[in-house]
């Protein structure tokens, strides 16, 4: 029969068969008609595969398949293959020429819903990567096009001196060890998180991230300043391989209720784990640290990152200004005549 349904499913499946090739396939549907449509529509496209020599028509999920298996080292595999799982509905049952720009847009709106646009331009920039993939291979002549959201300029917030001051009080010694850290350095709240004894060296006073670990995919080598070295000397002998821990034990999580019920006490609004970070890079800025080193002491991939943060110090302009001093275009001293006029 070549329309039929499985006994543990009630959507149809096709069995076709053309010149001894047997291939079965699922309908993706439950109406006998739309089903009907598809087996009509897949037999007519295997017998001009077969007899004509056109190019297979090849179906997303065969794409997915194979792209798995091509990006299976990437760090991020298991992120991709939860976007899949999202996409599945919209994408799932298509062949990669079904795939329009208003499909693409049904996707923008759906992930756009409860999420930032940042988030839905994430899921976008995939399938513009995996059908991208699909036209490399030639499975696809040419990828729709994808229009990504305009996202707002990143975050600058950073707490202030006697901000800090207060937050520390209200939190338990465990994470006020975990914030000065980060203050100290800069360093990424998971890598803070999951930091172990084997990174660190305190002689040489520098901690280290592994690529397969680092945002950008780079090792990432980080001086400790006496701060930092401070909070880590105080962590010996607490576990055996975790650097910060609660009661000796793993600490799961940080930035949950305890952290988000001490910020309301210390009357902070409006600030996540994560703008530790940028109050860090804010401070060296207005302490006169250049953005070139921000960006590689922070381990950001490139200046456009850090440059949000130039506008808090124009210290480091400031030679550069004073060159202009030796041209010396001015001949003579500028002399106040009256209120609101000079004289040269």
């Amino acid at each position: 029969m070549s329309l039929y349904k499985r006994k543990d499913s009630q959507v149809y499946w096709v069995k076709i068969s053309i010149g001894g090739q047997v291939v079965q396939r699922s309908t993706g549907t439950t109406v006998k008609q739309q089903a009907q449509e598809f087996h009509d529509k897949l037999k007519a496209e295997l017998w001009q595969q077969k007899k004509l020599g056109a190019k297979p028509v090849r179906s997303w999920k065969e794409t997915v398949v194979r792209f798995l298996q091509e990006t299976s080292d990437k760090r991020t595999h298991e992120h991709d293959k939860m976007k899949l799982v999202w996409l599945d509905p919209y994408l799932g049952h298509l062949s990669l020429n079904e795939i329009t720009v208003s499909v693409i847009d049904e996707i923008r709106q759906a992930k756009l819903k409860g999420n930032s646009k940042s988030t839905a331009n994430r899921y976008l920039s995939f399938v513009r990567s995996v059908l991208n993939r699909a036209v490399s291979w030639e499975w696809l002549d040419k990828a729709p096009r994808i229009t990504m959201f305009k996202e707002p300029q990143g975050r600058t917030r950073f707490l202030t001196i006697a901000e800090v001051q207060r937050l520390l009080k209200e939190l338990p010694e465990h994470l006020q060890d975990m914030v000065v850290f980060t203050l100290s350095c800069g360093l990424r709240y998971s890598n803070v998180l999951k930091l172990e004894w084997s990174q660190v060296d305190l002689k040489a006073a520098h901690v280290w991230v592994s690529a397969s670990d680092s945002k950008n995919g780079k090792a990432l080598s980080i001086p400790l300043n006496a701060q930092a070295l401070a909070v880590l000397t105080k962590q010996i002998g607490k576990h055996p391989t975790l650097v910060f821990t609660k009661n000796g034990k793993r600490i799961a999580r940080a930035n949950g209720r305890v952290w988000r019920n001490a910020l309301m006490r210390a009357g902070i609004k409006d600030f996540r784990w994560h703008d530790l970070r940028h109050t860090w890079a804010s401070w060296a800025i207005q302490n006169g640290v250049t953005v070139f080193e921000v960006q590689h002491l922070g381990g950001w991939s490139s200046s456009r990152m850090v440059e949000r943060y130039a506008h808090l110090s124009s210290a480091h302009l400031a030679a550069a200004a004073r060159k202009l001093d030796a041209i010396g275009y001015v001949s003579a001293t500028v002399d106040v005549v009256e209120e609101g006029a000079v004289s040269l």
